[in-house]
């Protein structure tokens, strides 16, 4: 009977040990939860970010890089290039016909130089299995507008093949290659719209000469523009996804994966004083390279869409969406009903909060496409239809009759006797530079003849004014001579019309 009492009471005591370790602790959990979420008055402060309401545990779990890791790396390659010894020539244009002329290169050595052979190394992602490559234009370039005399891709295996470049995209700075065979490991392509700030990626390439490797960090923004594409296009593109993955020279043309082994961007560029890796790297928005590569494989060239509107540049780093400076009368964007002042704020359910974003956007998709917009006017909501067209359209607001005006100085069109003089088709002569104008920035006198803006020839007033209104960027480089001079020279302008898209 004792030992039936006594295991009774050592029952009820643990029975009663445990529920009351239990009760405390929920009770406990729900004052340490209140307190959390409760301010000094006890009431829920109004900017709470509401995290915690979804969070499995606070830890969360662990994330696993291994196998996006390993299916990833076959599928990208060491690309090496070789451009020859070549002779250059160190002369400064000036007159001929002096016969101290030879006298004078002879004496100083002004005749043909010797460069020696030059080596560069990037890296490449392989996209089919037929061994179709895409990498970065500045990879395979030769240095100014041309590629690399020889092209070699090792694959992670240690095989290495001849690349043959199928296209080149300077503006985006996309280049596609391709090995000859079949059977390739490829990576499948993720969507860059749907990437989230602080998600998980992975760089994949080979740097400073190393082998295969691979570095991880989070999306640290997205739509940025550094202004590096400026240096090989004069129509530069750039809507840059923003990581702290370690990227090093080398990585360049590499991998931007996700978790899961998708393609999200094409590793670009670093960010940093010194040359290598200081924090921030940048990669080209996988639909954008989509885009371009399925151009170039199958025109050789790309063809760009277009909305016909144009930035304000005084508003132009505005968070709130890509403000409209101006809207070209027979573009994309005035047929569907935008007008100047007009916030865009989604393409396509794709949310646009810079102008870089709506440049990136617009890029990624083709001649033709019928494209959704939301917009705000004059605080209210709206949403227009438009079809994007193969070119820019023109612009009002830099027209021929003010166009002097907005640069700052007096135009005529080139005399028929001049031109024929100088062996030009026409020109635009400035016959005198305004104070305080565009022009009065440069180092451009009077009397300077404009034969091409961004390369592309002008003969009047009415084509540079439309060669200007169409321009992409905030600045656009003149051409030109001086009647009476030998050579030819350049000037870089800074435009207040803004950019165009």
């Amino acid at each position: 009977m004792k030992i039936k009492q006594l295991l009774l009471i050592v029952a009820v005591s643990a029975v009663s040990a445990v529920s009351s370790v239990w009760i405390y602790g929920k009770v406990m959990s729900r004052q340490q939860v209140a307190a959390f979420n409760q301010s000094a008055d006890g009431k829920v402060p109004v900017n709470y970010a509401g995290f915690f309401d979804n969070a499995a545990s606070p830890l969360g779990e662990a994330t696993d890089f291994t196998k996006a890791a390993n299916a990833a790396v076959p599928a990208v390659v060491h690309i090496k290039t070789k451009i020859p010894a070549r002779q250059i020539t160190n002369q400064l244009p000036r007159n001929r016909g002096n016969g101290f002329d030879d006298l004078f290169e002879q004496f100083f050595n002004f005749g043909p130089q010797v460069q020696p052979e030059q080596r560069a190394s990037g890296s490449g992602v392989i996209i089919s299995d037929d061994g179709y490559i895409v990498t970065n234009n500045h990879v395979i370039s030769d240095g100014g507008q041309g590629v690399a005399d020889e092209i070699t891709v090792t694959l992670n295996n240690k095989k290495t093949y001849k690349a043959r470049v199928i296209g080149k995209d300077p503006s985006s700075d996309i280049a596609v290659l391709k090995i000859d065979g079949t059977g390739f490991p490829f990576l499948l392509y993720g969507n860059s719209d749907n990437v989230k700030l602080g998600q998980w990626v992975l760089a994949i390439g080979y740097p400073l000469t190393l082998e295969t490797t691979v570095t991880a960090g989070i999306i640290s923004a997205k739509g940025r523009s550094i202004g590096i594409n400026g240096k090989q296009s004069d129509t530069p593109i750039e809507s840059f996804i923003q990581t702290d993955a370690a990227v090093n020279q080398g990585n360049s043309g590499g991998a931007l994966i996700t978790t899961d082994g998708q393609l999200i961007g094409i590793n670009s560029a670093i960010y940093a004083p010194t040359g290598t890796y200081a924090g921030y790297s940048f990669a080209i928005p996988v639909n954008l390279t989509k885009k371009i590569v399925n151009d170039l494989i199958k025109y050789g060239n790309v063809k760009r869409p277009y909305l016909g509107i144009a930035a304000d540049n005084t508003k132009r780093t505005s968070t709130e969406g890509a403000i409209i400076g101006s809207v070209a009368p027979d573009g994309a964007a005035a047929a569907a009903g935008l007008k100047k002042g007009d916030i865009i704020k989604k393409v396509n359910d794709v949310p646009i909060s810079s102008w870089e974003e709506l440049q990136g956007t617009i890029a990624s998709l083709n001649t033709g496409e019928k494209i959704s917009i939301a917009y705000k006017r004059d605080g209210k909501d709206y949403t227009a239809t438009a079809t994007l067209k193969a070119d820019q359209g023109t612009y009002a607001n830099l027209a021929a009759s003010n166009l002097g005006d907005a640069l700052g100085a007096d135009l005529e069109n080139l005399d028929k006797k001049t031109a024929i003089k100088n062996e030009v088709e026409g020109g635009v002569l400035v016959k005198k530079i305004r104070s305080g104008g565009a022009f009065s920035k440069t180092r451009m006198q009077d009397g300077f003849i404009i034969t091409s803006v961004n390369g592309t020839d002008v003969k009047n007033v009415d084509e540079l004014g439309r060669a200007l209104a169409s321009s992409r960027s905030e600045s656009v480089n003149l051409e030109g001579f001086y009647d009476g001079y030998d050579g030819m020279y350049r000037y870089p302008v800074k435009l207040s019309a803004g950019e165009e898209e």
